[in-house]
């Protein structure tokens, strides 16, 4: 007599990389949603530097409000993205030391989503910050050009993307030792905030400063978005900042998903 061997159906879930991608973007979205407050608290800054910094540009250059803003308006979008993305990696750090983390790498998905998804994140805020603040510099002169909004605004989630990946990176590298992210983060951040011509022009400064700006890619990017709100979308300097923004992408996705992959 032959025994007949019962088969089961194979009811595991399988990693999907497009699938688990979404759910971990809609997961990481979802206290967003719930607690808006923290997308206008985080404008605290921006407000501050618009606030204080803008009227100090006008007096010490003469040209009327509207102009200034057209200049420094750019820099404080991509300030945001700067600050807010290249921040980012403590939320991933702090699930790391409570055990969330842990908990993420053992479901049914794969590695890279939980990179990928988390990094897309971050373009939600990017957006609905940057929309603010131009929308609060529209009365005092900034002139708003549609096209170059849009283009705009798609440059700085591009670059969000690829600063939050490298910042989901440095987190998955320090793991629970929280002063030395800290500390890379602030070492890198503001020698790359000041060598961007973000704040001031570069023009008046010292050869060296203006030569490693010219390899500083917060700078093409920061170009890239006065060009673009002043409405020259053919502009070499979006070239340029697409450059940036897309090799950065491309290296701090490639950098953390390599660094999820090998988590535990």
């Amino acid at each position: 007599m032959t025994a007949q061997i019962e088969t089961r159906p194979d009811t595991a879930v399988r990693a999907n990389p497009a699938r688990d991608t979404w759910n971990v973007l809609t997961r990481e979205l979802k206290p967003v949603v719930r607690d808006p407050f923290t997308l206008i608290f985080s404008l605290v800054q921006p407000l501050v530097f618009l606030g204080l910094f803008a009227p100090l540009l006008v007096g010490s250059s003469g040209a009327p409000v509207g102009e200034t803003l057209q200049w420094f308006v750019p820099g404080v979008l991509v300030m945001i993205v700067l600050f807010g993305t290249g921040a980012t990696g403590s939320n991933l750090q702090y699930e790391m030391m409570t055990g969330s983390h842990e908990r993420t790498l053992v479901a049914p998905l794969a590695r890279s989503s939980l990179l990928v998804g988390r990094a897309l994140k971050e373009i939600a805020p990017i957006v609905v910050q940057a929309i603010i603040i131009v929308l609060i510099a529209w009365p005092f002169g900034f002139t708003i050009n549609v096209p170059g909004l849009v283009v705009g605004l798609a440059l700085l989630a591009v670059f969000g993307v690829g600063l939050g990946s490298l910042s989901y990176t440095l987190a998955l590298k320090t793991k629970d030792r929280e002063w030395l992210f800290w500390g890379v983060q602030q070492t890198l951040i503001f020698p790359l905030l000041i060598l961007s011509g973000m704040l001031l022009p570069l023009d008046e400064g010292p050869a060296w400063m203006r030569a490693v700006s010219t390899v500083n890619p917060v700078n093409w990017v920061v170009q890239a978005e006065r060009a673009l709100f002043a409405g020259d979308l053919g502009a070499i300097e979006v070239l340029w900042g697409w450059v940036a923004a897309l090799v950065l992408a491309a290296l701090g996705l490639w950098a953390g998903i390599r660094a999820m992959r090998k988590s535990s």
